[in-house]
């Protein structure tokens, strides 16, 4: 199963219940435990991101706070909310597929991972072969509602 496939699937959910259209899959043992899109326009809440909202299914679903041997992906680079809320979650290893240049918490804006002072810190590695479909979904929802 392609997990990031999976995770565009999601963005695309959000794309459709008027949120920015980003997506997220938790993997365990080779499964998906979680899914994620970003729900803060559909639920009026700041923090309902894509990964905040995959963190939460996989935490419930599993039955414990620390995700250690889990992988996320997500159609986007994380902000700097999300990525610190994946360290603390302890997941193992975060795949995304385009940066944010703009609210990037990674590699972009806020590099959280940069300094000693987080107590778990993810392996990253930008799967770039998806950056443009995630641009481009990304494009296509804001041309849509800058015309509203």
């Amino acid at each position: 199963m392609n997990f990031m496939n999976q995770a565009f699937v999601c963005a695309k959910h959000a794309f459709n219940h008027d949120d920015v259209p980003i997506g997220a899959v938790i993997v365990c043992d080779g499964k998906i435990i979680a899914r994620g899109e970003n729900q803060v326009q559909k639920k009026r809440n700041p923090t309902l991101h894509a990964e905040i909202v995959a963190i939460n299914r996989a935490c419930k679903k599993l039955g414990q706070k620390f995700l250690d041997n889990c992988d996320i992906y997500i159609t986007l680079e994380p902000c700097a909310m999300c990525a610190t809320a994946i360290s603390f979650a302890r997941i193992k290893n975060i795949y995304f597929a385009a940066r944010d240049e703009k609210g990037g918490g990674i590699t972009s804006n806020a590099r959280i991972y940069e300094t000693d002072r987080h107590l778990w810190k993810p392996n990253v590695e930008q799967l770039s072969e998806y950056a443009d479909e995630s641009a481009q979904l990304l494009k296509d929802f804001f041309a849509i509602r800058r015309k509203k």
